[in-house]
């Protein structure tokens, strides 16, 4: 292979690649359905003018028929009057006549059957535009369809779900910090109110034990003392015992 027909062969690949990246679906179709449409007027037209051809000719040929007929009743008036000349003339009229009328009569029967043919292909052209513009509403529908799937593709490409899941559990770990530090100050709060009771009550008991303490030595909770010069046994026996028994030690030193 040549260098120009590989240069060739490149360029074709690259602009068919570039027309392929350009491509509509949705503009296609509505340019083919404008081509269609167009393709129908066409037609419409070369029927109206095969229909208006095939009238014009059957006029031609009906009135070249009745140029015929109106000769051929010449030649017999020519005849019954006795004059054979100018019926014959008369018959050489009808032949022309007769002949042009039979040419048309064949351009008829061929355009009877053109007619025929581009009606048909009109009907099938406008069954096919209907057809191409409720699949055309279809392959639209479907293709905004696609683009839409592909732009959330997109997006869900896009996102990362491990640094969502990681942003989810920083802030649940976060959340559940924030809790376990109002709980332990909770616990703080109602620790400091119980102290603050016990500390009440400590102190009441405390002021009980005092006051039990102040009655016991008032003047009304005291003895009353002794006459002068008075002492009981059951204070001095014990003393005295054992000052005996201290000289009963020395003694015996």
């Amino acid at each position: 292979m040549g260098l120009f027909d590989r240069i060739t062969r490149l360029i074709k690949a690259n602009l068919n690649d570039l027309v392929s990246k350009a491509e509509d679906p949705e503009k296609i179709l509505e340019q083919a359905i404008l081509d269609m449409q167009e393709d129908l007027v066409q037609l419409r037209q070369a029927v109206a003018q095969a229909i208006a051809n095939q009238k014009r000719n059957e006029q031609q040929y009906n009135q070249n028929q009745s140029q015929a007929n109106q000769w051929e009743a010449r030649a017999k008036l020519a005849l019954q009057k006795g004059d054979e000349t100018l019926a014959r003339e008369a018959l050489q009229r009808k032949k022309s006549y007769t002949e042009t009328a039979n040419a048309i009569k064949l351009t008829l029967d061929q355009q009877a059957g053109q007619v025929d043919a581009l009606k048909r292909n009109l009907i099938q052209l406008e069954s096919k535009i209907s057809e191409a513009k409720t699949k055309k509403n279809m392959l639209k529908a479907r293709a905004q369809a696609a683009k839409a799937n592909e732009q959330l593709q997109g997006l869900l490409g896009n996102i990362n779900p491990s640094g969502a899941t990681a942003a989810f559990e920083r802030m649940e770990e976060k959340v559940s910090l924030m809790e376990a530090r109002s709980q332990a100050a909770s616990e703080l709060t109602g620790n400091d109110f119980e102290n603050r009771f016990a500390a009440l009550e400590a102190s009441s008991d405390v002021d009980a034990e005092l006051e039990a303490l102040k009655a016991s030595l008032s003047p009304a909770s005291v003895p009353p003392s002794l006459p002068p010069g008075y002492t009981t046994a059951t204070n001095t026996a014990p003393v005295d015992d054992e000052l005996e028994k201290l000289k009963k030690e020395l003694d015996k030193l």
